[in-house]
């Protein structure tokens, strides 16, 4: 391999970037933006919750369960009804996620220790929304039922009772349980894969559609230093990519990053050739722009959002997609990535996953040149 024509084919592929303002704009303003959209619109939290309440009972214990909900961060307190009609229709209107129902007797039954029901209803077209509701309803009413039993023993025993269990819990890595804090590191994962594969599934097809392909071929060049050369400039802009993307994790998010820096763009730079390879090959087997840039979106996107673990946790899949997410590079470096964002550890811990992003890494970049050598013989 000569050095001096993989840099005069990398000098080619750098200026036709820097003069193509699309591919240029695709390389670093769509990374950005994709980043700014995605981060403040992707979210799993489930906060604030519109409450509606329909209390029949119109007592100061009613009251003081209301405020219980309403002075939550889980629960947004927009009106009471007087009626199910109006309940029924502020939950299909989406005006509220969850009505509350006091019962009229719920007073009385509160003073004199009595068990009371109440009904919650909530509207699960959501189904993960619904199950998160549920939860922080039962949570609320848990409390407000520990503290009541604790005035009613008290007030008939003169003595304050002590809680049987004081679970005192202690958060680690994300302590303000933030879903931004685990989304923004996988969001880099995702969106280097993609923005990766497509802008080298282009660069082989491209050159055989105008024509310049022949022309490269007649040179000295051999096929592993077309490979390479069109591979380094997009490998650099990959890394300026992520620099970017770090920078508006770090303060425009505001996600902690507690590993090492250097280990971050050790594992990115490994991903890049991985994302670059797989587009490479995507581009030498179509030979047709359109095609590489459908078949890249097809064989990144989907994979990397859905099976890397980036949204969906991997161990709540099917055991058969989870055996299919072990061929997903991407998932390798969102664990990577989360370890070295939130945990804070080396490779002491992430070995296996850096290993095996390596070896993608290297079978990709091979296939790519074996793949790139067939068609030019």
């Amino acid at each position: 391999m000569n050095a001096r024509r993989v840099r005069a084919v990398a000098r080619k592929e750098f200026l036709h970037v820097i003069r193509d303002v699309r591919s240029l704009g695709m390389a670093i303003a769509l990374p950005m933006l994709m980043l700014f959209l995605f981060g403040f619109a992707l979210t799993l939290d489930v906060d604030r919750v519109p409450l509606v309440v329909y209390d029949q009972s119109r007592s100061h214990a009613s009251r003081e369960l209301v405020s219980r909900f309403d002075g939550s961060r889980y629960f947004s307190l927009e009106r009471y009804v007087a009626d199910y009609a109006s309940l029924e229709s502020d939950i299909d209107s989406r005006r509220a996620v969850a009505a509350l129902v006091i019962p009229y007797d719920f007073a009385s039954l509160v003073e004199s220790g009595r068990p009371s029901s109440l009904q919650l209803l909530v509207d699960a077209s959501d189904s993960n929304t619904a199950t998160l509701v549920i939860s922080y309803a039962e949570f609320v009413t848990s409390a407000y039922s520990t503290d009541i039993t604790a005035r009613y023993i008290s007030r008939i025993t003169a003595a304050v009772p002590a809680a049987p269990l004081d679970l005192r819990p202690r958060v680690w890595f994300n302590t303000d349980l933030e879903s931004r804090n685990y989304i923004i590191p996988g969001l880099i994962a995702v969106i280097m894969m993609v923005i990766a594969a497509l802008l080298t599934s282009l660069t082989v097809a491209r050159e055989w559609e105008n024509g310049t392909m022949e022309q490269l071929i007649s040179t000295p060049v051999l096929g592993s230093e077309l490979l390479l050369g069109k591979l380094i400039p997009y490998f650099v802009i990959g890394l300026v990519d992520v620099a970017l993307a770090v920078f508006m994790g770090e303060f425009v998010y505001d996600v902690p990053l507690r590993g090492s820096v250097a280990l971050l763009f050790a594992a990115a730079s490994v991903f890049m050739i991985t994302a670059l390879s797989l587009g490479l090959f995507i581009s030498v087997i179509t030979k047709s722009q359109l095609v590489a840039n459908q078949l890249a979106m097809v064989l990144t996107f989907i994979p990397a959002f859905l099976l890397s673990g980036f949204v969906y946790p991997i161990a709540n899949m099917p055991r058969v997609i989870q055996f299919v997410t072990l061929l997903i590079p991407a998932r390798y470096f969102v664990a990577l990535l989360k370890g070295i964002y939130l945990k804070g550890v080396g490779l002491e811990v992430l070995a296996f996953d850096a290993v095996l992003l390596t070896l993608f890494g290297g079978v990709t970049l091979l296939l790519a040149n074996a793949a790139f050598r067939k068609k030019l013989a």
